[in-house]
């Protein structure tokens, strides 16, 4: 019982973290990637919006792996590896994600944080 109620935990959090749940982008998944943007726009600005992508495009592919992965404990007592076929289809859901987080950032809707008080 202890270990369903842990997938269900993992399962759930990836659910968050997916492309499924499309609702929770503004308050989970763009703040993240802003705040990994944040870290790296502080050593160069030039690395903000090109790490903003890659953290956008991490937090989905987390997401869609810990839903796998917790979904398969739970049926599957065995461990299973994740097959590249499924980690490639993770990565297009994110793909086509991340473009609308481009075409945000291109409308200036994302900026550096220093850019929104000038």
């Amino acid at each position: 019982m202890r270990r369903k109620g842990l997938n269900i935990i993992i399962i759930t959090l990836g659910y968050l973290l997916s492309p499924l749940s499309w609702w929770n982008d503004l308050i989970l998944n763009i703040p993240l990637a802003y705040g990994f943007a944040f870290l790296f726009g502080l050593i160069s600005k030039n690395l903000f919006y090109p790490m903003m992508i890659v953290g956008y495009w991490l937090t989905n592919i987390v997401g869609l792996i810990l839903m796998h992965k917790g979904a398969k404990k739970m049926i599957h007592k065995e461990n299973n590896v994740y097959a590249k076929k499924e980690l490639g289809k993770d990565i297009a859901i994110s793909i086509v994600y991340s473009l609308i987080v481009i075409a945000l950032m291109m409308l200036g809707w994302l900026k550096f944080p220093t850019e929104y008080f000038k």
